[in-house]
């Protein structure tokens, strides 16, 4: 009887056959844990969002070259040579372009943190009103929120610039309070005062004096704690504080003048002066950001059990001391977390300003400036730096603020 014969495999590809089950049952078994996996998936997307960022600086790089453009910074040396309409800190057409940056990032801030403000005081107190037993209280203000945050914020910029600032008298009709106080449609003049010492000095100078001040009440306290006594060198440490503060006060006083505005020609020189391009972003997005800042206060209110507003009046307190001390230091922990969103929001929407001529740096520095240089990339890669910078410091303050007000568990 014939055997069938059996061809025998090389010994090499016996042992390829027998790494491969092994790499493959080792490989199956490597994607089966849930870590393995977590990283072999961030391995993947790191790699892709890599080739994204590859590509589109390769895609800008060829495109620059073949427009014969170089991609660089070297701009922000040059000469501006354009005016700007209005500026805190000092500008000329004969400064460089990183001053008009500075001067966008200027104007954006005052315009931003007034607006975050006053509308968080105005939100706080219609969020409140939401809440009252008046019902003429608790409609008007239903009403305001409703009306004010369902019309878009540009439509309500342009409403109070077109509307109203632009209607007012002109300078020589301004509306005035005595000689201190002067609005017209080309804006708000104020009485300041001036000094001819540095405010930053002022400002240092003014600063010693509180840490003083909080260092001796600080000390005081410690040791009447510890002695239970009032130690006679705090009453001396008093004298020479009070001393000191009255000559800086006088020193200060004998540098300072009044600038009052005065009208010359078609114009009021001296004050300070705000636009009215100023003025209407500035109520159009208080008015707006009051109106969702005051939902944020009434979620965080009537967030707080019923039983705390009669355990509250049941020991005598009036509505505002339950306010004051029992309910909105409780609501705060539920108001800081979306609160941070409207704040954000606000400088955000400082942008939207543009559209009335308000100089901040959208206007001076994404459209003029990059008008005049060509360098897109690099001024919007400047200006989205800034929103971000100042959208997460602000995040990181109030998300401390809000671990400090939580209720802690020991």
């Amino acid at each position: 009887m014939t055997q069938p014969s059996v061809t025998k495999q090389p010994e090499s590809a016996s042992r390829g056959t027998g790494s491969s089950r092994f790499l493959a049952r080792n490989g199956a078994s490597f994607l089966n844990t849930y870590s393995s996996r977590s990283v072999v998936f961030q391995a993947i997307a790191l790699v892709s969002v890599l080739f994204c960022l590859w590509f589109l600086f390769s895609n800008a790089s060829e495109n620059l070259n073949r427009l014969g453009m170089t991609f660089g910074f070297d701009f922000l040396q040059v000469t501006a040579g354009f005016n700007i309409s209005w500026s805190l800190i000092p500008y000329d057409p004969s400064m460089s372009y990183w001053r008009v940056f500075l001067v966008g990032i200027v104007n954006t801030l005052v315009l931003s943190f007034s607006v975050i403000i006053f509308g968080t005081l105005i939100g706080t107190v219609v969020g409140i009103l939401r809440l009252s037993s008046n019902p003429l209280a608790s409609q008007l203000a239903r009403w305001y929120v409703e009306v004010v945050r369902n019309v878009p914020l540009l439509i309500q910029i342009i409403f109070w610039f077109t509307v109203v600032f632009s209607t007012l008298p002109a300078p020589r009709q301004s509306y005035h309070l005595k000689d201190w106080v002067f609005l017209n449609n080309r804006g708000l003049y104020v009485t300041t005062i001036e000094s001819t010492l540095s405010w930053g000095l002022i400002i240092a100078l003014i600063g010693v004096l509180i840490a003083i001040a909080y260092g001796l009440i600080y000390a005081y306290k410690s040791f009447v704690k510890s002695a239970g006594s009032s130690p006679s060198a705090f009453y001396i440490g008093i004298i020479v504080w009070c001393v000191t503060a009255v000559g800086v006060a006088w020193f200060f006083a004998k540098s300072m003048t009044l600038s009052i505005p005065v009208l010359q020609g078609f114009n009021y020189t001296g004050g300070m002066f705000l636009p009215a391009s100023f003025g209407a972003a500035f109520v159009a997005m208080t008015v707006y950001r009051s109106a969702a800042i005051a939902e944020t206060v009434r979620a965080g209110m009537q967030s707080i059990d019923r039983g705390q507003h009669e355990a509250a009046f049941t020991i005598g307190f009036s509505r505002l001391q339950s306010l004051r001390l029992i309910l909105i230091p409780q609501a705060v922990r539920s108001i800081i977390p979306p609160m941070t969103n409207s704040w954000l929001t606000s400088v955000k929407d400082s942008s939207l300003a543009v559209a009335i001529g308000f100089p901040e740096l959208v206007s001076v520095f994404m459209q003029t400036s990059m008008n005049q240089t060509g360098r897109a990339i690099e001024i919007i890669f400047m200006v989205m730096g800034f929103y971000i910078f100042i959208s997460l410091l602000i995040s990181y303050l109030l998300n401390k603020y809000n671990d400090h007000v939580q209720y802690k568990v020991s």
